[in-house]
């Protein structure tokens, strides 16, 4: 892990947990918070700058995808940061900004998840999606669109490669580390 592509903004530093792949292509600024056994693949932009980013264990961030944050303003005293569960696969190019997934997510290459978004647990999202501002997918569905319609249940197959996703990310990050 090169020490030019993790940067500090307003001497905020990302905090990196244990055993995880960032690749040096990949840049990582400010208030970002990485949990264990993560990947952060070729690419990837990640700025906590004027909000948090924080990504649960076993989480991989795939090649391309831009990870940011909403300020802070009167009208949303809070902002919106961008918060990533466990075992969350997030697909090459993706774009998430200033929303919330929870754990068991795979998030289709080239989705787009917008501000205020709130991503329930065990949820398939299609590749080039777009899930709106402010919108809730609940638990337990596939979504595809532009906007994001829900689909259909998810298949017991499906739901099982949620998990298994990110346990195959977690193998390939440990073969990229031992190199």
């Amino acid at each position: 892990m090169s020490t030019t592509n993790i940067r500090p903004y307003k001497g905020i530093l990302p905090s990196i947990g244990s055993d995880n792949y960032i690749d040096e292509s990949a840049i990582l600024v400010g208030d970002i918070t990485l949990s264990d056994d993560i990947s952060i693949w070729p690419l990837v932009a990640a700025r906590g700058d004027v909000n948090t980013i924080t990504i649960g264990s076993r989480t991989n961030i795939q090649d391309g995808t831009v990870l940011h944050v909403t300020r802070k303003s009167p009208e949303n005293p809070q902002g919106n940061p961008l918060i990533i569960g466990s075992d969350v696969t997030v697909g090459h190019k993706c774009m998430l900004h200033g929303c919330q997934l929870g754990d068991r997510i795979l998030v289709g290459m080239g989705a787009i998840i917008m501000d205020g978004a709130v991503i329930e647990d065990d949820v398939f999202i299609g590749a080039g999606s777009l899930v709106p501002p402010n919108k809730t997918l609940v638990s337990g569905y596939l979504y595809v669109g532009n906007p994001v319609k829900q689909a259909r249940l998810l298949k017991e197959s499906e739901s099982a490669f949620l998990k298994q996703s990110a346990i195959n990310y977690v193998e390939l990050k440990n073969e990229y580390l031992k190199e």
